[in-house]
């Protein structure tokens, strides 16, 4: 989780939204990502889209592992079901609910670590940037 982390921070940095995403399989880190919606204009350029992307072609991802540091919406919670990954943990929940159900209906393991740094980046994100948060959730 805490390349994770830093995956969203470096996302802050360059002005986007504060998510972060890995792709592990073998203990490995495979892929890495961040929300680059903001950055590269692009509305589905979420973190684990960028690290799925990111990952390449790698047959099966059935022994991976995704990490993201905020429960993964349902765009995400789709590519997760769609390409097999099975096992999930999100750094939290509480700033945005995300697709955990949908996951879990699908036979994806969801671990909602509840993490307070993960919690804290985004509640300062979404208090400093409600407009563009809401844009990100489809609130607007």
């Amino acid at each position: 989780m805490h390349a994770a982390i830093e995956e969203a921070r470096k996302g802050l940095a360059e002005g986007g939204i504060p998510i972060g995403s890995v792709l592990v399989k073998n203990g490995k880190i495979i892929g890495h990502g961040h929300n680059k919606r903001v950055q590269e204009l692009n509305p589905i350029l979420h973190a684990e889209i960028d690290c799925l992307q990111n990952a390449g072609r790698i047959g099966t991802y059935k022994d991976t592992i995704l990490y993201s540091t905020l429960m993964p919406c349902y765009l995400c919670s789709g590519a997760i079901v769609q390409f097999g990954i099975k096992k999930v943990y999100a750094g939290e929940s509480e700033t945005f609910p995300g697709g955990k159900e949908f996951m879990e209906s699908h036979g994806v393991e969801v671990i909602n670590l509840d993490l307070e740094e993960c919690k804290e980046l985004m509640k300062n994100f979404i208090k400093n940037n409600p407009v563009l948060w809401n844009e990100d959730i489809g609130e607007l």
